[in-house]
């Protein structure tokens, strides 16, 4: 299984991101709710990336591979930006805090390390790959 999407960082083409994973997705034996969380973790990281990063400009682009190693399912999430995310400096924020103070926003990637084993970002020249891994079970592992 290899998978590859390329998309312009544009809000709208969030909805062709995640038809893109779940289409990716089918052939594995996956409930509805495991594959709606991939398809979430991975929504949730081009979102912010595609918003907060890139500013909603249609001049950058996001690949989003999928591929899978033995009992892994891993995404990679590549884009070109200029000052990446510090996920070392991140700490998952105060729910809580969230709703006494009626924030909009702020449980993404708190949803993201909830679903996968793996968060991780790596950043080489100008060039940021967020990749993220779930572990399969052996029932699941079957293409």
């Amino acid at each position: 299984m290899n998978h590859s999407y390329k998309a312009t960082c544009v809000c709208d083409n969030l909805k062709l991101i995640r038809e893109f994973v779940e289409k990716s997705l089918q052939n594995l034996v996956l409930s509805e709710i495991e594959v709606n969380q991939l398809v979430l973790a991975v929504d949730e990281i081009c979102a912010n990336l595609i918003i907060h990063a890139h500013q909603c400009n249609p001049d950058d682009i996001l690949q989003i591979n999928i591929f899978q190693q033995e009992k892994q399912l891993i995404f990679e999430i590549i884009n070109n930006d200029q000052q990446p995310f510090d996920l070392n400096t991140y700490k998952n924020p105060s729910i809580q805090k969230i709703v006494e103070e009626r924030q909009k926003g702020g449980l993404g990637l708190l949803l993201v390390h909830e679903i996968m084993d793996v968060v991780a970002v790596n950043v080489q020249d100008e060039t940021c790959t967020w990749r993220l891994v779930k572990y399969l079970e052996a029932s699941e592992a079957k293409l």
